[in-house]
């Protein structure tokens, strides 16, 4: 026996639900959900019985069996969920939404609610603001794991090295690269003459890579920085990264 009041849709799921039970013992109960109740309304397999703003009145039904069962034995309501439930009218938990999001790269919650439904029925899920309070919503999801994504793809292309090609590497790995090779093969002898050199910039300009450098310490307005030293900068790096590579000072 059951209670209700409001719109037919919650009396209507109400009663299925009470017939859905009979029978059943309290844990096999509580694997009854409102997708179940609203397949269970329908005159055709094919047709849906409860309208999609409607969709929420049958998740009240599910939550008062898990309450009635909770009660009944003595634990709390969440022991009888397995996961986190963002969506309730579809039953889409919060690791599918990460994972669905992941794997077919969606970037709007329209993508989020065509591949898994959520989303698409009372819209309580989608943002602060709709018809219930939720704890999870979907454009906090996406924003989460999108936010993710992107960083896994940074560490992804950071763990490229610095060994790879140079010419499909990012500016900042280019940069990484140059002073790599810098401290390695030609800051020494510009130390030993109390010089040095930092790198300002790397910039593509018809198939050639220009390396901007500014020269430090007494390399600074030296004359041969214009001559020798330049030209052996640009022979260590043309050696180790690219054929490619022009260096500029400034």
């Amino acid at each position: 026996k059951f209670k209700s009041f409001g719109c037919g849709t919650a009396i209507a799921s109400s009663d299925m639900m009470t017939q859905l039970c009979i029978g059943k013992t309290v844990d096999d109960a509580v694997k009854i959900t409102n997708i179940d109740v609203e397949k269970a309304l329908r005159d055709e397999p094919d047709v849906p019985a409860v309208p999609p703003q409607k969709m929420h009145c049958s998740v009240m039904a599910y939550d008062v069996i898990k309450k009635a069962a909770s009660i009944y034995k003595g634990v709390d309501m969440d022991e009888f969920e397995t996961e986190i439930i963002v969506c309730e009218c579809a039953r889409v938990s919060l690791s599918t939404l990460q994972e669905v999001i992941k794997i077919n790269d969606l970037k709007t919650v329209e993508e989020v609610t065509d591949y898994t439904k959520a989303g698409g029925f009372c819209k309580s899920c989608i943002k602060p603001g709709g018809h219930e309070e939720r704890d999870y919503y979907l454009v906090d999801i996406l924003k989460g794991v999108r936010d993710e994504m992107d960083k896994e793809q940074m560490r992804e292309a950071a763990d490229v090295g610095l060994d790879g090609d140079f010419e499909s590497m990012t500016l900042v790995q280019k940069i990484k690269a140059i002073d790599k090779v810098a401290d390695e093969n030609i800051r020494a002898f510009l130390e030993m003459d109390g010089g040095n050199m930092e790198v300002i910039d790397v910039k593509e300009n018809e198939g050639k890579y220009d390396v901007y450098i500014r020269y430090l310490g007494s390399c600074d307005g030296c004359s041969s920085s214009s001559t020798g030293t330049l030209y052996a900068i640009e022979a260590a790096l043309q050696d180790k990264l690219s054929k490619n590579i022009r260096v500029l000072p400034l």
